[in-house]
């Protein structure tokens, strides 16, 4: 076999391991073989036999191969099928990415519970594997404790896992604490147009760190004597660059104000997640941090993050498209009531349990009981506005909702610069999307969705949208290369098909 060959059958390997939530050591258990031996074809070093590849997939309930190189992973869809029954919403991507990196803060034990377990997530963990922090899936591969080691192997970083994801970008509040020069890879991610980095770089100058970007790389040093003189006030109010600051703050031997920050779900989790680590934080909730940092942290932690708001948003969605009758279990409902209120107004049937804590003690979460309704579109346009605004991920979202209520909706999505031009892809699939200019959309509704074949969009939530869209469509369609989905769902369509769609995940021979 060619070497690339083995190296594209060992990622295969590896990623049907890790979805099963399995060391390389339970697998070389179930094999009667080595760590060591996994190991070696995982990273394509060792040459396998068709019958070590038929032995490994039966222990991981998984088809490695069909006839050579699998290929992209795509989804057909059995539209026209109403949905029902509850759903739980699981942990928040974006919270578990931010914790992910800021681990990378304590000399001890973390262990984080009820991880999602997600490509962006696993494309961490294979950066965090490669500098020598050790992770490990424990308890039945739900949870998930990180030790890092005494000394990070900065020099071997996986940039080929590093560059599939732009949370790498998070890795510079934490990893300017351990040393005093370091490089990174140009961060990834969605298709979302031009993402500048300039706000982390404003806000990481006050504390001693300096970048030059070439040949691909950030190359940082840093100036362990500089400290911020004054308040840092965030150039702009974006929920990376907010963590960053948060994580560069965190081990600054002194007081840090951060003015414009976001108050968003995932930077209150990672301030929930600092205190954990000792880490006073005033101000959680509001647009002014003030961070008592700790020059030294080494401390066995045990933190759950809490919820999705925006996959609960999906749910929601995916309720209306079909008109269906769903509960959505588990909704952190502080981070959905702007989106609740405006579907209320377009007549949306719902109806929302008491309240209740998440398990980390802090966000508020509800039950949400969706019927099928007659929306009419809203009198104001769809626009997003940091925390407590209607959430920026959310706004694709009504897209599909808009295309089902009668009438006209004006969507903005002014944060992205091509998110509102993938919008128009619902065009595809029957439903009237007038693209005003790269940020706008005019949707007219309601909607007689038809089955289609198409390539995923390169965005997460439009991709989904469109996934949304079929489940609506009668017919089949198919819905290619979804590894964006995957990026930020986890096992979404079996999720859905336990609800009663119809959804076949497949791929090329």
């Amino acid at each position: 076999m060619a070497d690339d060959y083995l190296v594209r059958i060992g990622r295969l390997i590896r990623d049907a391991r890790q979805h099963r939530g399995w060391t390389q050591l339970q697998l070389a258990d179930a094999l009667a073989t080595s760590q060591s031996a996994v190991n070696r074809i995982e990273r394509g070093n060792q040459n396998i036999s068709l019958e070590m590849i038929a032995r490994i997939g039966e222990a991981l309930d998984s088809e490695i191969v069909s006839l050579g190189y699998a290929g992209p992973m795509h989804l057909r869809v059995v539209g026209g099928r109403r949905l029902s029954g509850s759903i739980d919403v699981k942990t928040s991507k974006n919270a578990c990415v931010a914790l992910l990196c800021a681990s990378l803060l304590n000399s001890g034990r973390t262990i984080l519970r009820k991880v999602a377990r997600i490509e962006e997530v696993y494309r961490i963990l294979e950066v965090l594997a490669s500098i020598g922090v050790r992770a490990r899936w424990i308890n039945e591969g739900s949870d998930l404790e990180i030790v890092p080691p005494a000394r990070l192997e900065l020099e071997a970083m996986d940039t080929e896992a590093a560059r599939r994801t732009r949370s790498v970008i998070m890795f510079l509040g934490p990893l300017m604490h351990r040393t005093e020069q370091f490089r990174i890879p140009y961060a990834g991610g969605c298709d979302l147009g031009t993402r500048t980095v300039q706000p982390h770089m404003s806000a990481l100058r006050h504390f001693g760190l300096d970048i030059t970007a070439t040949g691909g790389f950030y190359h940082a040093r840093v100036d362990g004597a500089a400290a911020p003189v004054r308040p840092i006030v965030l150039t702009e109010r974006g929920d990376t660059v907010t963590e960053n600051a948060l994580l560069a703050a965190a081990r600054h031997d002194g007081v840090t104000v951060i003015r414009n920050a976001s108050s968003n779900y995932m930077v209150q989790d990672l301030c929930f997640f600092l205190e954990e680590l000792g880490v006073r934080v005033e101000g959680v909730g509001t647009t002014t941090l003030t961070v008592h940092g700790v020059p030294v942290i080494e401390r066995d932690v045990d933190y759950s993050p809490s919820e999705d708001p925006v996959e609960a948003m999906s749910l929601l969605a995916a309720a209306v498209v079909t008109s269906s009758e769903l509960t959505i279990c588990r909704v952190p409902v502080e981070f959905l009531e702007i989106e609740l209120a405006v579907l209320e107004e377009m007549g949306l049937d719902c109806e929302r349990g008491r309240e209740y804590p998440a398990a980390n003690g802090r966000t508020r979460l509800v039950d949400l009981t969706v019927r099928p309704s007659k929306l009419v579109s809203p009198i104001d346009k769809i626009h997003p506005m940091p925390f407590p605004g209607l959430n920026i991920d959310n706004v694709p979202f009504f897209a599909a909702i808009a295309a089902s209520a009668q009438g006209s909706t004006l969507i903005h999505d002014w944060v992205y610069d091509n998110r509102a031009i993938y919008l128009t892809e619902l065009t595809r699939l029957g439903a009237s999307v007038k693209l005003l200019d790269p940020h706008r959309v005019l949707v007219e509704g309601p909607t007689r969705w038809r089955s289609a074949e198409m390539m995923c969009p390169p965005a997460l939530r439009p991709a989904v949208v469109v996934l949304l869209a079929m489940m609506a469509a009668e017919g089949t369609s198919v819905l290619r290369n979804v590894y964006v989905i995957n990026r930020g769902y986890e096992d979404l369509a079996e999720r859905l098909n336990a609800l009663g769609a119809r959804i076949e995940t497949f791929r090329d021979i």
